[in-house]
């Protein structure tokens, strides 16, 4: 044990010693505030670096004479640490992309029930269902031979940003 923590507070290990007590004091923190599952990668990412940087660095101390090549080793160590997290860090970041914030056009080929007494070329709303189960009211407009009346479902096919409404088409007529 004496031996352990003579590399641990040697250099180049003792620096890194310290950032392995207040890593360990964070996460012991979040374990008893509780886990947030969609944490930012980044507290992750600078554990993993500080501990794996850490590690390479005890190695390296216990692996080298005294005093003769420590420098080399703290830079090994950072070379290392640095390598390894970007590695270990790859499915990560896979499981942590975010998600496509929603937008209007995701509306675009669903279906909607008209909720306006009636939908022409200049007027009208439905209600339509999002992907996430959430439903909204949005403006719909209908081609001038259309007209379609409360209750009716209509196909969203169309987007107008400028007007801010969507085309709607009756579902079971087609037109």
């Amino acid at each position: 044990m004496t031996e352990f923590l003579a590399a641990a507070l040697a250099f180049p290990t003792v620096l890194f010693s310290f950032l392995v007590l207040l890593v360990l004091a964070y996460w012991l923190t979040v374990a008893l505030v509780g886990v947030d599952f969609d944490a930012p990668v980044l507290p992750v990412s600078i554990s993993l670096f500080v501990v794996i940087t850490w590690f390479a660095a005890l190695v390296g101390t216990v692996l080298t004479p005294e005093n003769k090549l420590r420098y080399v080793v703290l830079a090994g160590a950072l070379l290392v640490g640095a390598f390894a997290t970007k590695i270990v860090l790859i499915p990560v970041r896979r499981w942590t992309r975010p998600e496509k914030p929603p937008s209007r056009n995701d509306f675009v080929g669903r279906t909607a029930v008209v909720r306006t007494a009636r939908v022409t070329e200049h007027y009208g709303q439905a209600e339509v269902t999002a992907a996430d189960g959430g439903t909204a009211v949005v403006q719909v407009r209908a081609a001038h031979s259309t007209e379609l009346v409360a209750g009716q479902t209509a196909l969203i096919f169309d987007y107008d940003a400028e007007g801010e409404f969507f085309w709607v088409v009756d579902i079971t007529t087609g037109g």
